[in-house]
């Protein structure tokens, strides 16, 4: 992996947390697609295959 390779996916990784923080606390869910499945995860922190909107 080039430095610059590196330096993209540590940002790349920090938006992705810090929108996926904004969400929890603005009571929208995550959407994340595991093992070919769409789930979401609630703002709660549980996980659920049901489409909440």
């Amino acid at each position: 992996m080039t430095d610059l390779t590196a330096k993209l996916t540590r940002i790349a990784s920090r938006a992705v947390r810090k929108a996926q923080e904004e969400n929890r606390k603005n009571g929208i869910p995550n959407m994340y697609v595991i093992n070919g499945k769409q789930v979401w995860q609630m703002p709660d922190g549980s996980f659920s295959d049901k489409n909440p909107f």
